[in-house]
């Protein structure tokens, strides 16, 4: 309200200081006004000053309060879950980007709505002719700058997306780099920056484009409203129609009443990046709660799994996996399981495939321990996607439908789904293709792919489990991932461990798990 108020308050002393001015240049006043018109200007710096303090103040505490909600926000997870790339430019450059509004537009805003009011009210008092010249052409330039606005803030939101892909994808680039390195993906990713680096570079010169046009139309529709104002005025002086201090007072104050829609022009668009930087941290912080669970068909063989107080111990160690874990997944929910490496959450999924059991604790499935089930029998209502899938050395066909009771159809099908079809069909034999033990042949991304086109041909599983599918991923591998992932987890209850924020959006409901205890 500083801020404003003094924005306000100067705007309003060019009043004052226009009727002094015009007073001693026309010998209306005596030339000892000009100590008032002094005290005047100087008023309007002190004003000025007051103004960039309390911005400035406003404008720290408003970027300190958001970048620590964004961090409250993430606290505690890794760089991983929270694309830390990305996190790392919406807080740094993006919220910075903020200045300009805080600073620039809000006080330009304050002042463009009450000084051109205030002057064309004292232009009606002076000069009847002058005011409704001023009154008709002084809306033209917030039409024009709306016009033009439009524009900047799309092409300034496609600037800021493209900054924040090539700052989060650079990271994880870096991150990934041994990996990258290790299945020659390395230079592919060089690429991959500078396809996108280019892509920021275009955003932003078209940004800047359309500044400059904004800048050359505002300046176009001032120069030519003040044209129609001066010209008339010095024509009538020239007649004796008009008084000279008449006609000083409204060459003086008729600038004012377009400059400050003007300056909110042109301080707009440099604040449009902070603008959509402050829409994108608002969005984080308002999908801080878990989404309410999605309606979806539910496969009536999906039961109910519930774990009750239950503790896992390997040997060996004296830590336990899990400690007194508790949790009831409903049929048909999509959980994700979040947290530090070796928090537990790979062990979770262990007990629900039966590869550990409890030290204390168990894990009813619709009501029935499951140490009581047959576990082949129980594996076959699930399907699993590990971290790291293995294949053989078969075919592709082979690989997808291990027990080779699938149709040639139905694992074209389950590729299709899984978004493998389109590589498989490239390679020398298509589904016949022999590949190599463990998918030595294959990318990281098309590995993962098989091995979600195996959870697709088993179509009586209605419990998905998967253990990270897209770590070590590049970020094309991973779009195609999640969304075989979103279609296999229509209608199933699925337990997801990951990491990722877009395959972390997947769940109904996120659950952290912090030293073998649930959060």
């Amino acid at each position: 309200m500083v801020c404003l108020g003094a924005a306000v308050a100067a705007g309003l002393l060019v009043l004052v200081q226009a009727e002094l001015l015009a007073g001693v240049l026309s010998g209306r006043f005596a030339v000892g006004v000009l100590g008032w018109l002094a005290l005047v200007i100087a008023a309007r710096g002190a004003l000025g000053w007051v103004q960039g303090m309390a911005a400035g103040a406003t404008a720290s505490g408003v970027k300190s309060e958001l970048r620590h909600r964004l961090l409250r926000r993430f606290q505690g997870m890794s760089p991983a879950e929270t694309r830390s790339g990305e996190l790392v430019t919406l807080t740094g450059r993006g919220l910075d980007a903020l200045d300009p509004y805080l600073t620039g537009y809000l006080p330009s805003i304050a002042v463009a709505a009450v000084v051109p009011v205030a002057v064309i009210v004292r232009l009606f008092a002076a000069d009847l002719t002058t005011a409704l010249i001023v009154l008709v052409t002084v809306p033209l330039i917030p039409i024009f700058g709306a016009l033009v606005g439009m524009t900047t803030k799309a092409v300034t939101e496609r600037q800021w997306a493209a900054l924040s892909r090539l700052g989060g994808h650079f990271l994880d680039v870096v991150r990934g780099l041994p990996t990258l390195r290790a299945f020659g993906r390395a230079r592919y990713q060089a690429s991959v920056i500078h396809d996108v680096a280019g892509a920021h570079r275009s955003a932003t010169m078209k940004t800047l484009r359309v500044a400059f046009l904004s800048s050359l139309v505002l300046e176009l529709v001032a120069s030519l409203s003040l044209a129609l104002v001066a010209v008339p005025v010095g024509l009538r002086l020239l007649s004796g129609s008009l008084d000279l201090t008449t006609a000083l007072l409204v060459l003086l104050l008729a600038p004012e009443a377009y400059l400050p829609l003007r300056a909110m022009g042109t301080r707009f668009h440099a604040a449009m990046e902070g603008v959509t930087a402050a829409d994108q941290a608002f969005a984080l912080l308002e999908g801080a709660e878990p989404a309410a669970p999605r309606a979806a068909a539910v496969d009536e063989r999906v039961p109910e799994i519930r774990i009750e107080g239950v503790t896992v111990r390997y040997p060996g160690r004296d830590d336990p996996a899990l400690l007194d874990v508790s949790l009831t997944i409903a049929p048909g929910e999509r959980v994700a399981l979040v947290g530090e490496s070796g928090a537990g959450k790979s062990t979770l999924l262990h007990l629900l495939l039966g590869f550990v059991a409890p030290s204390e604790g168990r894990v009813l499935v619709g009501g029935v321990d499951l140490a009581t089930l047959d576990l082949d029998q129980w594996r076959r209502r699930l399907a699993f996607v590990p971290q790291r899938p293995h294949l053989f050395a078969a075919s592709v066909a082979g690989n997808i439908s291990l027990d080779g009771a699938a149709s040639p159809e139905e694992i074209r099908a389950a590729a299709v789904a899984a978004q493998a079809d389109a590589f498989v069909t490239d390679l020398p034999d298509g589904y016949d293709t022999v590949i190599g033990e463990r998918g030595a042949d294959l990318s990281a991304g098309q590995r993962q792919r098989l091995a979600l086109a195996r959870a697709f041909c088993r179509p009586d599983a209605g419990l998905l489990l998967l253990d990270e599918p897209t770590a070590r991923l590049d970020g094309r591998s991973e779009a195609a991932v999640i969304e075989a992932t979103r279609t296999l987890a229509e209608g199933r209850t699925a337990v997801i461990v990951a990491h990722r924020p877009a395959m972390i959006a997947l769940a109904d409901r996120v659950i952290r798990v912090d030293d073998g205890v649930i959060k």
